[in-house]
């Protein structure tokens, strides 16, 4: 994350922008969270120069609609390397390399604040969702891939590698014998994590396992209907996601952990897994809470504009 600062007296709106692989979404908060322009345009796939070009211009739209100006904070497929200070991790492929926060610094005249885009969750439904009032949360995105990242006393916790909450490129815990080596990661290892319990982990193992090819999506559904199958697929899916979250209670013991992304909505995933967390967590009683986000797809765009501090913002006008 970029620590460069503005006076707060500057910024009486919070702007945050989600800088995604197929859009881009912006969102203008009041002091209070509350929405006073919201924008979503499409990603210049490719192509640097546009991607600057386009945040230039949904910030203009944004403080427009809302009447202010505000400091501006970035959520991204990625991080800022802290040895370089250039963009690393990123599956957008033409932000990585690129100092994008001086760039955006000199195209909208004022600093910028990035973070990875699972860490904007975590901080949203730690500000104002689903881990509000809680001292620690770790957020978790559960979609195409699996991203994370913890937040403590309302801060991001990045680490000196910028890599702080890369829960999913960590192997399965506990693996069974059927589970090992585990599938390929394109991260050059196997059986990480992701590979198990990203979308698409959960539609391969339900055809590796029946030769069925069906998105998570479906399967999800079909487990509602009674599928014995789907269920069987699902319950698979509960139990990893329960080890492979209980290291993450056993090492950092957070308050609550949060679950986002399109998998989130697999409602019998929040009694299922803490039911499973007493055979995996080193405790005699397990009070972590698992909850489903409070702010949905909303969260990323909503974490990049808390990612400046509420001391001396004032409602614009």
């Amino acid at each position: 994350m970029s620590h460069s600062r503005a006076p707060a007296s500057a910024h009486p709106l919070r702007l945050g922008v989600d800088l995604g692989g197929t859009k881009i979404e912006g969102i203008a908060l009041d002091a209070g969270g509350a929405p006073r322009a919201r924008r979503r345009v499409p990603s210049p796939r490719g192509d640097y120069p546009g991607t600057l070009a386009a945040i230039r211009d949904l910030v203009a739209a944004l403080e427009q609609q809302a009447g202010g100006r505000g400091s501006v904070g970035v959520g991204i497929p990625g991080t800022l390397s802290p040895a370089t200070g250039l963009v690393k991790n990123a599956n957008s492929t033409w932000l990585i390399g690129r100092p994008l926060d001086h760039d955006l610094h000199d195209v909208l005249g004022r600093p910028v604040r990035i973070a990875n885009d699972a860490d904007c969750f975590a901080l949203s439904e730690a500000t104002d969702g689903a881990g509000a009032g809680a001292r620690s949360v770790f957020g978790i995105i559960l979609g195409t891939g699996v991203g994370s990242g913890l937040v403590v006393d309302g801060r991001i916790v990045s680490g000196p590698n910028a890599i702080g909450g890369e829960w999913g490129h960590n192997p399965l815990p506990w693996p069974t014998d059927d589970e090992r080596p585990g599938p390929p990661c394109y991260c050059g290892l196997a059986g990480c994590i992701e590979t198990f319990l990203s979308g698409p982990g959960l539609a391969a193992d339900h055809a590796r396992t029946t030769g069925q090819s069906l998105t998570a999506e479906i399967l999800a559904a079909r487990a509602d209907t009674g599928d014995p199958a789907a269920r069987a697929s699902l319950d698979r899916y509960a139990e990893r996601l329960a080890r492979a979250t209980a290291t993450v209670l056993n090492i950092l013991d957070p308050a609550v952990v949060v679950l986002g992304g399109g998998l989130s909505n697999i409602g019998r995933l929040y009694a299922r897994v803490p039911e499973l967390w007493p055979r995996f967590v080193f405790s005699d009683t397990v009070a972590t809470a698992l909850r489903p986000p409070v702010h949905g797809d909303s969260s990323g765009v909503r974490g990049a504009a808390w990612l400046w501090p509420a001391e001396g913002l004032t409602p614009a006008p």
